[in-house]
């Protein structure tokens, strides 16, 4: 009965530590082009900090052959790409006010967002 309990604390706290404390890594881009791959049902990176009124070149590397992985969509900037397959496919962004911008598949299984400060 011990057991039982302290299993049940336990994963009680890694729900807590997934949904609320959990803060993903953010890739810093320093400069004007950057290489996001796209694998495993992932965008890798998919929290990226980018620099407030300058333009930006996102680069994708698709290597997921699902069907959700062909699109991204940016849709605060009203910006849709297809993603050929182990090719890279470059989307030019604008500059950006600072704020957040997420992008993601069509049907919103692969997530990221742009962080710009």
């Amino acid at each position: 009965m011990l057991l039982m309990n302290v299993m049940g604390l336990g994963l009680i706290g890694l729900i807590i530590w997934w949904f609320w404390l959990y803060k993903p890594a953010t890739t810093v881009v320093d400069n004007t082009s950057f290489i996001v791959t796209v694998d495993n049902g992932v965008y890798e990176p998919a929290h990226i900090k980018l620099t407030a009124h300058q333009p930006v070149t996102l680069r994708f590397i698709r290597k997921d052959a699902s069907p959700c992985a062909e699109m991204v969509l940016f849709p605060d900037l009203e910006i849709s790409e297809a993603l050929p397959l182990n090719k890279p496919a470059e989307i030019k962004l604008p500059p950006l006010k600072s704020g957040e911008y997420s992008f993601h598949c069509q049907m919103q299984m692969y997530r990221g967002v742009l962080i710009v400060e």
